[in-house]
């Protein structure tokens, strides 16, 4: 018998759900493109996009999913044969790497665990012994969804300064911005990419990049560029190039409406909310896993992302949990890939995502296993609630998980 009607459950990690302002926010006329209110759009847009990033630096749009974005940002900094070392933590760094080597350049893998993140130390050990500096560009992600894991941007830009290295620091946000902190300038990361469809609440089909001016002196004499990704054809003041062509309109009235709602909440906000839904996830999983089936994949707490969490079934079908979920309780869970397709599946917690919604995922996951008779520590969603109890606070009284105060400081400074 199946207790699925009534309004779904996303949890999978993009696209996640859009909200209803969002898609209001679309249903509506189109524009007239070439000046007046379509100009102003883009202008806030781009503007508001450099609080999101953190930067000071250039931002651009495209009509593109998040490979695009990659795209976009290789083509226009590197010429083909250059060195690109790509800092493997799970499958879109080395999706990144692979775009790069069919675009034409070298490209090497520092290879990584899917269970843990980069190691600095060894990021720092590999580019000394690149004394010639052959390698122009650095590709990492802050946080991979296939594992789960999310890497320390600022620790790793420390270990290139510390070898000394020149090369651009180029990194992934996709499933990072506006779930965590990210801070473009304060990090010293050169290019900066993001897409629409994971926290920034936006249906799928935008993606951004943000550019600093040592990123743009590179972009001078990159052999890459094509006019459709090219930043120079972008910076004109002819509003169709912004966009190489007609601009996206709905998908950008859709940004409009999400972004607001972002600024509304508040940065610092955004990001406690995820933590803290993190956080409940993964004290849910801590008492299945008393069972000995069930774990997270990511082994060190303070690695786990704030945005997915990947979980490893052991012994059990991992797929038959994804299937009950979805059949019986209206529940839809992320599947696995990479390494772990077929051993796990993943719970995204991120974007338009509040307690109630991942407390009701995480029941339909603690049904299944029951009904499942799956091995598992009892009382995961008790948990998960004790856990936002106990983050979240009253209102009107502090909390006890804070954003940290340089985090803070990040968010609120002017871009």
């Amino acid at each position: 018998m199946s207790v699925a009607n009534g309004r779904t459950l996303l949890a999978i990690p993009g696209p996640t759900n859009v909200p209803d302002r969002v898609l209001q926010a679309m249903m509506r006329p189109a524009e007239e493109i070439y000046s007046g209110p379509m100009v102003a759009l883009t202008d806030s847009l781009l503007a508001d996009l450099k609080t999101i990033f953190g930067t000071k630096a250039r931002t651009y749009i495209y009509a593109a999913n998040g490979h695009g974005g990659w795209e976009a940002a290789i083509s226009n900094v590197l010429s083909r044969g250059d060195k690109v070392l790509v800092l493997a933590s799970g499958r879109f760094a080395i999706g990144w790497g692979q775009m790069a080597a069919f675009m034409g350049a070298d490209v090497e893998v520092m290879e990584g665990s899917w269970r843990a993140s980069i190691d600095p130390a060894k990021v720092e050990e590999w580019l000394r012994r690149d004394t010639t500096h052959s390698i122009k560009a650095i590709l990492m992600v802050q946080i991979d969804t296939a594992s789960g894991v999310v890497n320390d941007v600022k620790a790793v830009r420390r270990a290139i300064d510390a070898a000394g290295h020149p090369a651009l620091f180029m990194v992934d946000g996709v499933a990072s911005l506006a779930c965590m902190p990210f801070a473009m300038d304060e990090w010293g990361i050169d290019v900066a990419m993001s897409a629409s469809q994971k926290g920034l609440m936006t249906p799928p089909g935008l993606a951004f990049v943000a550019a600093n001016d040592k990123a743009h002196k590179a972009h001078e004499t990159a052999n890459m560029k094509t006019l459709y990704w090219d930043w120079t054809a972008r910076q004109g003041k002819e509003h169709y190039m912004k966009y190489c062509g007609t601009p996206p309109e709905h998908l950008l009235f859709a940004l409009r409406a999400a972004l607001d709602m972002i600024m509304e909440e508040g940065l610092p906000a955004v990001w406690k909310r995820h933590a803290l839904l993190a956080e409940a996830t993964h004290a849910a999983i801590g008492k299945w896993a008393e069972g000995q089936v069930i774990a997270c994949n990511i082994l060190e707490p303070s690695q786990r992302s704030a945005s997915v969490t990947p979980v490893l079934v052991q012994g059990a079908d991992a797929e038959a949990i994804a299937t009950y979920t979805q059949r019986i309780c209206g529940v839809t869970l992320g599947s696995a890939i990479g390494e772990l397709s077929g051993r796990a599946f993943r719970i995204a917690h991120m974007g338009h995502t509040n307690a109630p919604m991942v407390l009701g995922t995480l029941s339909a996951v603690e049904m299944a296993l029951q009904a499942l008779n799956i091995p598992h520590g009892s009382g995961g969603v008790a948990a998960a609630v004790a856990s936002l109890a106990k983050g979240a606070g009253l209102p009107g009284k502090p909390a006890d998980h804070q954003v940290p105060e340089n985090d803070l400081a990040l968010a609120t400074a002017p871009a």
